[in-house]
């Protein structure tokens, strides 16, 4: 679990997201699939062009789930569940996608705050990020 400061690292970050979530989403999968093509097998039906409709729409559920489980740190399980049983039971997400990603948000999030996403932000995050990603998995098991 996160300390009370990792918490407050993450929801520093979550708060200066605000409507920004779809444009940093769509950039966090463009870059996904950028540099990870393999992740786009899971994506048939979308149009993959940078800043597309269908990358700003995914891209931003992607971030506000990530701001509602930043909410919710004392009970993510909970708060991710009908998610993680989106990605495992429908759509079979390879589970090692979910570090790639994970990367990937950092990436963006450190390339929009610079000044606010400081070596101990993210480590707040990648400790968040993991555990978001360990709730994902869980029903693979």
């Amino acid at each position: 679990s996160l300390s009370a400061s990792e918490k407050a690292a993450v929801l520093s970050i979550v708060g200066k997201i605000g409507s920004q979530g779809s444009a940093l989403g769509s950039e966090a999968l463009t870059r996904l699939f950028l540099s990870f093509p393999q992740t786009k097998t899971y994506f048939p039906h979308f149009d993959l062009t940078p800043g597309s409709a269908d990358l700003n729409t995914h891209g931003g559920k992607i971030i506000n789930a990530l701001a509602g489980a930043a909410n919710h740190l004392d009970d993510l399980a909970g708060n991710l569940s009908s998610l993680s049983d989106l990605h495992a039971y429908n759509l079979r997400v390879d589970p090692g996608n979910f570090p790639l990603l994970a990367h990937i948000i950092q990436v963006v999030l450190a390339t929009h705050f610079p000044g606010d996403f400081t070596a101990e932000v993210q480590a707040a995050w990648d400790k968040f990020l993991a555990l978001v990603s360990a709730v994902l998995t869980s029903k693979y098991r």
